[in-house]
C-alpha cells in the first residue's frame, strides 16, 4: 500500500503528532521479551548441504494489529497541509525502508536472465514487460507503510545465487528522491532508476504518482528499456478495509529496436469488474502490433497473438458463450520448467486458448498474514547475518535501530528511536543552514538519462570497494 508514499515523517515535520508514538506500546500491549516467539531467527543463516545459504523465513516476532488505529484520526488533524509535512505514528509502518521496499523490484530477476538468454527481439520485449508489471506485484495487500529513508541512508543487497548486486541511495529528502543501480554479477544486466513519487490526499484516497525513469540494460543485445511505474491509489483511509489500486498508462520502450509494449492498468471501476487487470500489446518502430498482453498485476500476464485476442473479444462481445478455459498442465509444467520460482497459482484470469504464460506471482510464506504480507523476499531484505555489520556501509537501514526494534516485536523503544532519528536529521539540516553547507550525495549523482534525455540521478560507482570513511553519520 505505501509502497511510494514516502513523503510523511519530514525532518520539517512540527512533530505535532509525535505523542501518538509513545501511546502505540500501551495500546498494543506488546512485550519486547517475546521478540522470539516464532523461534530464533536473531540474524543467524543456515548453511544447506550444496553450500547455498539459506535466508530466513519468517520475521523475529509477528505483526501487531491495527484494528484499533485509524489512518483518518492522523490525517483529518492535517487538512491544509503538506502530506509531505506529516509525521505519521509507527503503528502503520512496515519494518522495512523504502529503500528496502525498492529492491523488491529484484524478486522476479528470472525474467531479466530470461530477456537476456531470448535471441528474439519480441521474445525480449514480453519478458521485460513482465518484469516491469512483476515489479509492483509485491504491493498487494501489503497495508504498511515502509520507513522514509533518511537523508543520505543507504541500501546494499548482494545475492550470489540469484545472480545480482543493488545499491540503493535517499538523495533527496524534500522533494523525497531515492535513486537505485543494480548490476548482473554474470555483467549481462544493468538495471537503474530513481523514484520521487507526487501524492495527493482527495479525502477518501491517497494518490501517489511515482515520477522517475526505470532503466534496464540488456548489456549482451546493446539494449536499452525505460519505463515508469503506474500510478498507486489507497482507498477507504477514512473507513472501511484498505486496499489499493494501480491504474495509468505503462510504456516501455526498446530504444535500440523501437519496440513498444504500451501496458493499461484498468482502474477498479463501479462494479469492481476491472480490478487489478492489466491489457495491453506490443508494437514494432512501424506501430506493427506483434503481440497481446492481458492478465493481473496480482496475479499472471500471457500473451497471445493480435488474431487470436481480436476473434476472442468479437465473440465476447457477441454474447457468445465463453468457455470457462484453464492453460493446460503441459502449458503450466513448460513455463515452470523455465523457473523454479513460478508456482502453480490459482487464478482469476480469463485465460485465451493458444496464450503463452509470461509470468505468474509468488506464492507467499504459510504466515504471511503474520508479517505485514511480506513475500518470502521481503522477509530476508532487513536480515541482518552474522559478521554483515563489520562490511556495511554506517548508513545501511539494516542499521536504523526504529526498524530493527519494530522487527523484533520491541514497539515502545522503535517509536522513540524514529522520532530521536527524525529530530537528528531536523538538527543536522539547520546546521547545515546556519553554515550555509550544501548536502553532498555519496553513490549517486544527478544527470541525464541517456536514452530518455530526461533529468535522473545516476550511479557515480565505487560503493563496492567498500570504502565507508566519509559516510555520514544519520543514525
Amino acid at each position: 500500500f505505501w509502497g511510494f508514499f514516502t513523503g510523511f515523517d519530514s525532518d520539517n515535520s512540527s512533530g505535532d503528532f509525535s505523542e501518538a508514538n509513545h501511546k502505540v506500546s500501551e495500546m498494543l500491549d506488546l512485550d519486547p521479551h517475546q521478540s522470539s516467539r516464532t523461534g530464533k531467527h536473531n540474524g543467524e543463516t543456515e548453511i544447506q548441504e550444496n553450500g547455498i545459504k539459506r535466508h530466513r523465513t519468517s520475521l523475529p516476532a509477528p505483526m501487531f494489529s491495527r484494528s484499533d488505529f485509524s489512518v483518518w484520526s492522523i490525517l483529518k488533524k492535517c487538512i491544509g497541509l503538506e502530506l509531505s509535512k506529516i509525521t505519521m505514528p509507527i503503528v502503520f509502518n512496515e519494518p522495512l525502508s523504502f529503500l528496502q521496499r525498492i529492491t523488491e523490484y529484484m524478486e522476479h530477476i528470472y525474467l531479466i536472465n530470461k530477456a537476456c538468454s531470448q535471441a528474439d527481439h519480441l521474445e525480449r520485449m514480453q519478458a521485460v514487460a513482465a518484469f516491469a508489471v512483476s515489479a509492483v506485484a509485491s504491493q498487494w495487500e501489503r497495508t504498511g507503510k515502509p520507513f522514509n529513508p533518511l537523508l543520505g541512508e543507504t541500501y546494499e543487497l548482494t545475492r550470489e545465487d540469484l545472480g545480482f548486486r543493488f545499491i540503493s541511495e535517499q538523495v533527496s529528502h524534500h522533494p523525497p528522491i531515492s535513486a537505485f543501480y543494480s548490476e548482473g554479477l554474470n555483467k549481462d544486466f544493468i538495471f537503474h532508476g530513481s523514484i520521487y513519487p507526487k501524492l495527493k490526499f482527495w479525502g477518501k484516497s491517497i494518490e501517489a504518482e511515482p515520477r522517475g525513469t526505470i532503466t534496464l540494460e540488456l548489456l549482451k543485445h546493446n539494449e536499452a528499456y525505460t519505463w515508469t511505474n503506474p500510478t498507486c491509489c489507497v482507498h477507504n483511509v477514512i473507513i472501511g478495509k484498505l486496499w489499493l489500486e494501480q491504474y495509468g498508462t505503462v510504456e516501455i520502450i526498446n530504444h535500440s529496436t523501437g519496440d513498444k509494449c504500451v501496458l493499461n492498468f484498468k482502474p477498479c471501476g463501479l462494479f469492481g469488474k476491472e480490478l487489478h487487470r492489466v491489457e495491453g500489446y506490443i508494437q514494432d518502430k512501424n506501430r506493427k502490433k506483434l503481440c497481446v498482453i492481458y492478465g493481473k498485476w496480482t496475479e499472471c500476464l500471457w500473451s497471445t497473438d493480435p488474431t487470436t485476442y481480436e476473434t476472442y473479444k468479437k465473440n465476447e462481445r457477441r454474447g457468445g458463450e465463453q468457455k470457462k478455459s484453464k492453460p493446460s498442465e503441459d502449458v503450466i509444467k513448460s513455463e515452470n520448467d523455465e523457473a523454479d520460482d513460478m508456482p502453480e497459482v490459482q487464478d482469476t484470469v480469463q485465460f485465451i486458448p493458444g496464450s503463452k504464460l509470461l509470468w505468474r506471482i509468488n506464492c507467499r510464506p504459510p504466515n504471511s498474514s503474520q508479517m505485514y504480507n511480506f513475500t518470502s523476499f521481503a522477509v530476508s531484505l532487513n536480515e541482518l547475518e552474522k559478521g554483515m555489520e563489520a562490511i556495511l556501509a554506517p548508513t545501511d537501514c539494516r542499521l536504523r535501530p526504529d526498524i530493527r526494534n519494530m522487527e523484533n516485536g520491541n514497539m515502545d523503544v522503535a517509536s522513540k528511536e524514529k522520532e530521536r532519528l527524525e529530530e537528528k536529521q531536523r538538527a543536522a539540516r539547520k546546521e547545515r543552514a546556519k553554515d550555509e553547507v550544501e548536502w553532498h550525495t555519496r553513490w549517486f549523482h544527478q544527470g541525464t538519462n541517456p536514452y530518455t534525455g530526461t533529468s535522473d540521478w545516476l550511479y557515480s560507482g565505487g560503493y563496492f570497494d567498500r570504502n565507508f570513511s566519509d559516510c555520514p553519520d544519520i543514525y
